[in-house]
């Protein structure tokens, strides 16, 4: 259980420190619809992770079954080997892109301060479900999970806490904000400036060291 859970921290790192995630739940938080929109909005997020987890989770399952020798530790290091490329595109994207100042919010942005519950619930799903680093990242922690031989049980509350972890960005501004919303204000809008300022060293920062790490990793297990 150690072992897996080594192998899963720099998954959930990579996945947690994205500062898309947190940006867009304090757009929908601060917004109009306050808190019940954006447990709405985070309530979609949490639902797309946990039907990824039942999906995939039977198909790498059957696919351990019917390959039992090497399967499991092909298909991670095959999906650590994406996420590493795909990380560092990102990476190599943003750096191109150079930042102007005076370029408007994108309008889908802005809109999510305005969405009803429902909308929003919709949204975070979406979302979410278009994710593809995401995905992948997600995809390499259910393998791991499988390649580990837990019980259903003991996989599937692994699989919850990695859930947890990856989205604790966006969970605790909305727990602070539950408990205390008038205290909860002004810290989080200035973590959302913040943010704002700073999404483009961060993303650059946490793709290369990642990608760099999940590309390496991903090398070794397919040559080893």
């Amino acid at each position: 259980m150690n072992t897996l859970l080594l192998d899963l921290l720099p998954l959930m790192l990579a996945a947690a420190l994205v500062p898309l995630y947190p940006i867009l739940l304090l757009l929908v938080l601060l917004g109009e619809g306050g808190l019940r929109t954006a447990s709405a909005f985070v309530a979609g997020l949490l639902a797309v992770r946990l039907a990824q987890g039942v999906l995939f989770g039977w198909v790498f399952g059957a696919a351990a079954e019917a390959y039992p020798d090497d399967g499991p530790q092909l298909i991670a290091a095959t999906l650590l080997l994406v996420v590493g490329l795909l990380l560092l595109l990102a990476a190599f994207k943003k750096w191109r892109k150079q930042p102007d100042p005076d370029e408007p919010t994108p309008q889908w942005m802005a809109a999510l301060g305005r969405l009803s519950s429902l909308k929003a619930l919709g949204a975070g799903a979406a979302i979410m479900a278009v994710d593809v680093k995401q995905l992948v990242l997600t995809l390499t922690a259910i393998d791991l999970i499988q390649g580990a031989a837990l019980g259903a049980a003991t996989a599937a509350a692994v699989y919850l806490f990695y859930t947890l972890v990856v989205q604790m960005f966006v969970l605790l501004p909305l727990l602070a904000y539950a408990v205390a919303p008038q205290r909860a204000d002004k810290p989080l809008r200035a973590a959302q400036g913040w943010l704002e300022r700073n999404n483009r060293p961060i993303l650059i920062g946490v793709s290369l060291v990642f990608g760099l790490w999940f590309l390496a990793k991903g090398v070794t297990g397919l040559i080893g």
